[in-house]
């Protein structure tokens, strides 16, 4: 493969290649490689993060430290925009005024059996990408190889498939695989007029990331007027995160780019049409009447005819 054909899918890359070696490498493909706490940059690469979070990343931690979806977000990460239509995507914060990861300890990983993606790929990069004409992705590997890593000198040889399944990526690997395609989908979409609305972004951010809003959000009252979900089906929604999580992807799927995934209830437009028609309404009647409001305040504050403020006082 050229530097031309790298180039072009690299730009479909749903996160930031590492510019240190971007060569794309196959499962098969044998790394010299091994971290450990003997090794005399123990702790260096948790010292500087920089860690995109996927949905799943999210789910274990936020179950490991006993916290809903939202105290997760808003205590352990940062967001960031991940195109320029403003997709939204998270990553892991740091320490208060400093670069290291908040999980990190002398000994290690305080959250090693739920530590995230990224951390467990690492000297390797995931690339997965799709061309506009495909409809799966294709994923291929990147070596990274930082100057202060010395794991790339330990005496040890495997394959990166081999390595992957030792860190424990294969089922983080197959719980994400639909976020990174929708993602994918996103950035193939093409080129459209301005930004997309920004509730669509909202939406995208509460299903990929905060997983207990969704949750209250499918169980509510104006979601089941919408959708006809199957008894069976809701009950699962609301017992099982994972669940909860890949009937989200297909929601985006279904809310963003129109492919049907959902049964709406007979009259469900109608209904939702007849609901914004009456909110728009109301916020029309409420312009008028603060805008009366003002008008009338601001009359009332001018001098009146024969009021020369003068009082009652005789010259």
């Amino acid at each position: 493969m050229d530097d031309s054909q790298f180039k072009n899918l690299a730009e479909q890359a749903p996160f930031e290649l590492s510019p240190v070696m971007p060569t794309l490498l196959p499962g098969d493909k044998v790394i010299q490689f091994r971290c450990h706490k003997d090794v005399g940059c123990w702790n260096a690469c948790c010292s500087n993060i920089d860690i995109t979070l996927t949905p799943y990343d999210i789910l274990r931690l936020k179950n490991h430290l006993q916290l809903s979806s939202g105290e997760f977000l808003q205590q352990y990460t940062v967001p960031y925009e991940m195109d320029q239509d403003g997709t939204p995507g998270v990553k892991l914060r740091p320490v208060e005024g400093g670069t290291a990861c908040r999980f990190m300890r002398p000994e290690g990983c305080a959250v090693y059996e739920n530590r995230p993606t990224a951390c467990r790929y690492y000297p390797v990069a995931l690339l997965s990408m799709r061309n506009q004409d495909e409809y799966t992705d294709r994923t291929s590997y990147a070596l990274v190889q930082e100057p202060h890593c010395l794991g790339h000198k330990e005496p040890r040889s495997l394959t990166i498939d081999a390595y992957r399944e030792e860190q424990g990526v294969d089922v983080y690997d197959d719980k994400g695989r639909g976020w990174r395609q929708l993602v994918l989908k996103k950035k193939s979409a093409g080129p459209a007029i301005g930004k997309p609305p920004a509730v669509s972004n909202q939406l995208f951010f509460m299903v990929s990331y905060d997983i207990d809003r969704f949750r209250a959000f499918v169980s509510s009252e104006s979601f089941n007027r919408t959708y006809d979900v199957p008894l069976e089906v809701m009950a699962t929604l609301l017992a099982d995160d994972e669940a909860l999580m890949g009937f989200g992807y297909n929601f985006l799927k279904h809310a963003l780019f129109g492919e049907r995934f959902l049964q709406e209830r007979e009259g469900a437009y109608d209904e939702r049409m007849a609901r914004l028609k009456a909110k728009a309404e109301k916020l029309r009647e409420e312009f008028l009447s603060n805008r009366e409001r003002l008008e009338d305040e601001k009359y009332s504050d001018e001098p009146r005819a024969g009021d020369c403020g003068c009082g009652d006082k005789q010259g």
